[in-house]
């Protein structure tokens, strides 16, 4: 997860250079991105990516594609907060990676 600020001006630029970052993405097989926007904090961007494997997030980090999206970021906007390695703790949401842990540890904490 991310939280983003585009450079003054730029908010349309950044949404447009996203979406097509995160189509690549998903076209590659790596991961699947939301980006939202805080209605309060309009300029507040925040992207969650889910990543479809272990290996799929190995292979985006030694892509070249990747990379050229992740230099010219930098031209749009800043990343102001990130968080890498999140671990679901407890969803209601079916089908997101990590459910086969919450199921798990429901069942631990209920034996």
């Amino acid at each position: 997860m991310a939280i983003m600020k585009p450079h003054p001006g730029k908010r349309p630029d950044l949404i447009a250079f996203l979406r097509e970052f995160y189509t690549m993405m998903c076209t590659k097989q790596y991961s699947r991105d939301l980006l939202l926007q805080d209605l309060k904090h309009p300029d507040d961007l925040v992207h969650i990516r889910y990543w479809l494997s272990d290996e799929a997030r190995d292979a985006a980090m030694n892509d070249p594609d990747v990379h050229h999206y992740w230099k010219d970021l930098g031209a749009f906007g800043n990343i102001t907060t990130i968080y890498e390695e999140l671990e679901p703790i407890f969803s209601t949401r079916e089908g997101i990676p990590g459910d086969d842990i919450i199921q798990a540890a429901t069942k631990s904490d209920s034996a």
